[in-house]
């Protein structure tokens, strides 16, 4: 069950100005080693330990694959793929610099299988009282503006609302709901 608050956009420069949109309740961030131990509980042969290594060596693979231009899918998972974070344009292609105008490279998750918002429906549950404003993160960016991807993770977002991915960040998009790149 996927619970979620309203909240209210206060942006006035924005199009989506007073209007309402709903966020996902994240209650905790599971790391790798939460995660073992959580599959080595569902009648598995395999210890928390051989759990725990195949996964950190499968994220250490994912990378790599990234890296090399590839994108990763983890069927009823996530296709995984790299994004680049543009800091404006270049007027002419031969004026492009790459120190100048890219940001960096961020990691995308698109939902597949069941996780895509299509099958979602049924799954979603209002969680609690109205917010207007936004909620305060905690230190470890739990919390506010995090979309475990998203973006129900759909692809990324300037925003970086890439819950899950790194625990996202705790802007909640300015132009309103469409976080999609």
């Amino acid at each position: 069950m996927i619970f979620y608050d309203l909240r209210q956009n206060k942006n006035k420069d924005s199009k989506a100005f007073n209007k309402w949109f709903a966020y996902p309740v994240i209650k905790e961030t599971v790391d790798l080693d939460d995660l073992a131990s959580h599959m080595s509980n569902h009648n598995t042969v395999f210890s928390k330990g051989i759990i725990l290594g195949m996964l950190t060596d499968m994220v250490g693979c994912i990378k790599e694959l990234l890296l090399e231009g590839k994108n990763v899918k983890i069927a009823d998972l996530a296709i995984f793929s790299l994004g680049i974070k543009n800091n404006g344009g270049a007027d002419k292609a031969e004026d492009f610099n790459v120190v100048k105008h890219l940001k960096g490279v961020k990691l995308r998750a698109r939902a597949t299988g069941e996780l895509v918002a299509k099958n979602l429906n049924a799954s979603l549950k209002k969680a609690g009282a109205i917010s207007t404003t936004s909620p305060q993160p905690s230190p470890n960016g739990e919390g506010a503006g995090q979309t475990g991807n998203q973006e129900g993770n759909q692809g990324g977002s300037e925003n970086q609302n890439q819950g899950g991915n790194q625990g996202g960040t705790t802007n909640p998009p300015s132009g309103g709901g469409n976080e999609n790149d």
